[in-house]
This record gives structure tokens, sequence and C-alpha cells, in this order.
């Protein structure tokens, strides 16, 4: 069996809807599932070959699309350094205060499906969605978006009465990478691996009209040994305890042909259908203990229009730890290449056998990659564009610095209105070219008995003339170098060559001056 992987960059959010949120909005998976993929890539198949319905006995598309042996695996994050990350399990716990932040040590995390005596008096589970092993253990999550939509009338293209009710998408977000894996059979491997290669570019998911779903392509490779999570399994066959952990979500049925979500149990007279779909591959299974959830799973047909069946699954990440056997190798590879349950050709029923060792390790979460610096504007009408929003937001900036400057400072002591009246006439003078140097010559030159007035009153513990000559000297002293603004590739700052030819921190100086002075003088009324 031969195993090809490639990424898939969301160029646009991306709508694999899931069956939770309330009726009026569609909530997203966190992975691409694999069912989306396959459809996918049939549509591509029937546009390729110029075919508007496939020949189910052509034998050629039996075997791409509807044989057991070639399987579409769930489409999972991409870790930073390039590895699959796989579902979290849910047997893993932590303390409930504990927190994943890049200003704490790493968290501990507590295996319950491993007995151990060391386990948080208040265990939470660790409630991340991805997880890979680099060094330490690192957790993934999703980006996500949320868009609000209204409805319309497709006549009209507008909304009506009858059709204008609001409802919102929680998509995958742009500018994540999944890795998505296909399991094939060696004579199918090469014209899968050319066919995607295709075109880079491939639509997953629903509203692709509405802006939703455009994906790219890219690292398409083929491997000859290859399995999810990287350990050998001639490495696992003897353990404490067999261990069976959910990688996809599983579908079983029981005894009548209803769909279980049952987890195996001790307590149980009659095997649960897990336990009997392992039974056919390893002999007689004693459980001791499950971590297991479920959800509802569906999907869309888009040959019929139609909405696919909602059925129960175990979920992804649940343990089930059974009693030691004698195991083969042989046994875990058939077991994890083939999988179990039904629809595994879309990439359910994948597991891992006996692959936790660890009863607690620290664990840490990674820092969501920075996004690409954005695109330099070509245009001279955008680059001038950009640069007056850019300048226009900088003073309003410094209309906040001097408001918040004006609201705590105070002229204290004794200084009569008409030397305030003066100091703002001087400045109002200056304003209009920013010359600093008309007010300092003002200060310099007043008579005594004026000056000991502004050496008397106080401002900021300060004398007001002392206060002055700082203000006037380095008018950026109030200021401080952290007002910037950036509009795509333009910058503006306060110390730039913009603010210096322009002469801003002077003019804001001189205005904090005449304000400070008009609410000394209305304080006196």
């Amino acid at each position: 069996m031969k195993t090809i992987t490639f990424s898939l960059h969301t160029q646009q959010p991306l709508l694999a809807t899931s069956f939770r949120g309330d009726p009026n909005s569609d909530v997203s998976y966190n992975h691409i599932p694999g069912s989306m993929i396959r459809g996918a890539i049939i549509g591509r198949y029937m546009k390729e070959y110029h075919l508007s319905d496939l020949d189910l006995n052509d034998n050629v598309v039996k075997r791409l699309f509807f044989d057991k042996n070639t399987c579409y695996l769930n489409g999972y994050l991409l870790s930073q350094k390039g590895k699959r990350t796989l579902p979290v399990p849910l047997s893993w716990f932590k303390d409930k205060d504990a927190e994943l932040s890049k200003n704490l040590p790493p968290m501990w995390v507590y295996d319950f499906s491993i007995d151990g005596e060391e386990k948080p008096e208040t265990p939470k589970l660790v409630g991340e969605s991805f997880w890979t092993k680099e060094g330490e253990v690192t957790f993934y999550k999703e980006k996500r978006r949320i868009n609000i939509h209204n409805r319309r009338d497709r006549k009209k293209g507008r909304s009506t009465q009858e059709e204008g009710e609001i409802f919102c998408y929680d998509a995958i977000d742009t500018g994540q990478v999944f890795q998505a894996v296909i399991l094939c059979d060696e004579t199918d491997a090469d014209f899968l691996k050319n066919f995607l290669q295709k075109s880079a570019d491939i639509w997953l998911g629903g509203s692709q009209s509405a802006g939703y779903g455009h994906t790219k392509i890219s690292d398409v490779n083929c491997h000859d040994t290859w399995n999810e999570i990287n350990i050998p399994a001639t490495e696992r066959t003897n353990c404490e305890y067999l261990t069976i952990t959910l990688l996809s979500d599983l579908i079983l049925r029981d005894e009548w042909g209803q769909y279980a979500v049952i987890p195996p149990s001790r307590q149980h007279a009659t095997p649960a259908p897990l336990t009997k779909e392992l039974e056919k591959v390893l002999g007689t299974l004693k459980p001791q203990r499950s971590f297991a959830g479920n959800n509802v799973v569906g999907g869309f047909n888009r040959k019929w229009g139609l909405p696919l069946p909602q059925i129960p699954v175990l979920k992804a990440g649940s343990v089930f730890v059974f009693d030691n056997i004698s195991l083969t190798s042989e046994q875990i590879q058939q077991l994890e290449n083939l999988g179990i349950g039904e629809r595994r050709l879309e990439g359910f029923g994948r597991v891992a056998v006996n692959w936790l060792e660890e009863r607690h390790f620290n664990a840490k979460k990674t820092e969501p990659p920075k996004l690409s610096d954005q695109p330099a504007l070509k245009l001279q009408v955008s680059q001038t564009l950009a640069a007056q929003m850019a300048e226009r937001l900088l003073h309003q900036k410094m209309e906040q610095a001097l408001q918040k400057q004006i609201g705590y400072l105070k002229i204290e002591g004794q200084i009569s209105n008409s030397q305030l009246s003066r100091l703002q006439m001087v400045a109002r003078q200056a304003l209009s070219t920013g010359d600093c140097d008309l007010v300092l010559s003002f200060l310099n030159n007043l008579p005594s008995n004026a000056s000991g007035q502004f050496e008397r009153a106080k401002i900021s513990d300060k004398s007001l003339k002392e206060k002055l000559y700082e203000w006037l000297n380095n008018p950026i002293s109030w200021i401080g170098n952290s007002q910037k603004v950036k509009i795509t590739d333009v910058e503006r700052s306060i110390t730039d060559k913009f603010a210096t030819q322009n002469k801003l921190a002077e003019k804001y100086t001189l205005r904090l001056i005449m304000a400070v002075a008009k609410k000394a003088t209305k304080e006196k009324k």
C-alpha cells in the first residue's frame, strides 16, 4: 500500500459544516473531512474527463473512489515544523486552574488511561484541538472566522420580507495549512499524485459561490512506508495494557444494525460493538476503562443535492484500555492501515494501537503564526491615499494624548490672569509655524515681577517656568515615542520625517501650553 500526503492552504474561509451551533448558524469542523476531499477530487476527475456522471461499472472509477483500499483521510492542521497533528486524546487531563500561555511555564498534563498515583486534585479535560510532539508535547488550535449573512431572494437578488433572516457562518479561517492523506494501491499511486499536481487550486466545502472554499494544494509526496503516529509497530507489541486511540470519528453498528456509541465496559454482559470489531483481528478482549465522547456527523451529497442522514459516532480522541494480550506487529499494522467500522474510505475509523506511554508530562501551546506582511501598494494614488490615512490617524492619536495631558495637568500657586493671557497669546502666535523659540524669547525677557510669578507657580511638582522650558526645549518629552500608525506599508510616527517637517511635536506642545493656561484662567474665575 502506498501513501500520498499533500498540504491544503486555505485561501478563503472554509465551511465544513458540522451539527454544532444554533439553527441559524453553520459551524465548521476543526478539520477538513476526508469525505469532502474525496468529493472535491471526484469533481475534478469528472471535469477532467468531461463526465456528467460516474460509471460505477468502470474498474478505474471503482478503484479510485469506491474501493475500501483507497482511503481519503481527514486533513489535520500542519505543525510549524511540518508535521501532521492529531486529535488530542480524551484521556488527557490537567488541573482545572492550569492555563496554556506564552507568559506561563509549560502546563502539566496527566494521562488517565495509564495507571499512576500522581493526578491533579481537580482534573479537567485539556480541551485543545490537536497536538504533536516537537521535543515536548505542543498543542495546536485552528483559527476561525465568523461572518454574518443576510438571506436574500434568489430572483430579486436582495432580502425580502419572506427571505430576509440573519444567519452566520463559523468557518475555518484563511492562511492555515492542513495535511491530508490518501492511502491507495501501488497501481493508483502515480495517477493520484499526478492528478493532484495538475492544478494547485481546489474548492472545498459549502457556499463556494459566496467566497468560501478556495484552497491550494502543495507538497504532494508519495511514501512507501507511513503510519499516522510515526512509531514503528514493532516497538508497540509489549505493553502493560492494550490501548486503542481513535484518530478520527468511528462509525459502528450494534447486533441489531443500529448505529451505536457504546464504549466498552467491564459491566457489560454482552461485548460492546467496538470490542466485537477489534476481536475480529485481536481475539478475545477484556475491557478495563474508557475515555470516550460521542458526536453526530452527516454530510451533503452533491449528486443528489441532499444532506446525508445524521448518525452518531464515537469521537476522535477517544481512548479505550483493555487487558494485555499477545500482540504481533502484523495485527497492529492491519488495524492501523485498514481502520475499523464503516465509511473507512472517507477517513472514519482510524486507530492507533499502544500509542500513549507517559503518565504525566509538560505541554505547551504554540504561538499562532504571524500573518505575512501586508502587500505593498503598487499604484501611486494608493500610496498617497494610505499616507493621508496614516497622517490623519496620527493626528487623532496626538489629539487623544493632548486631551489626556490636559485632563490631569493643573497650574497651582499665585500667577495673575494677565500673565497667563500673555502666555496664551504668544503661544498662539507661534502655533502657525511651530516656532517654540518665540515662547522661549518671551520667557527669557519677562520683567522680574512677572518672572517671579512663573517661578512661584507650580505644575507637576515643578515650577511653571521650569516645566515650560522642559516642554519647549524638548517637545517630545511629554509625548513619548509610542505614537505610531501603519497603513499597509506606509508608516507615520511623531519622530519621522513627516512629523519633523510639519513640526507636529512643537505644534502640539504649543497647544498644550495654551490649553493649560486657559484651564488655569477659568479655574481662577
